[in-house]
């Protein structure tokens, strides 16, 4: 989390390094901020879901780590995917 570029975007923090895998890897960290095990999987869930479409198919070499901020546990699918998609313009 401390080399590489960020990205900061409403409800998620995220870590750039290129990579020479030849494909995009993405990790996904969701502290707990005191929120039950449920939350945190729904959370969790979708974010792989979004990561899945709209990073994974970026074309380039990359590993990405998302860290989701407190807010993101009360964001909607929607918010979330307007964040991913940011995400993916900048990467």
């Amino acid at each position: 989390m401390r080399e590489g570029e960020r990205v900061r975007a409403r409800f998620l923090d995220v870590r750039q390094l290129t990579s020479t895998f030849g494909h995009v890897r993405v990790g996904i960290v969701v502290p707990k901020f005191g929120f039950t095990a449920v939350e945190r999987n729904t959370l969790k869930r979708r974010l792989r879901e979004l990561a899945r479409h709209h990073l994974v198919s970026l074309g380039r070499s990359s590993d990405l780590i998302l860290r989701a901020k407190r807010e993101a546990y009360r964001a909607t699918f929607d918010d979330l995917r307007t964040d991913v998609e940011h995400i993916a313009r900048l990467a």
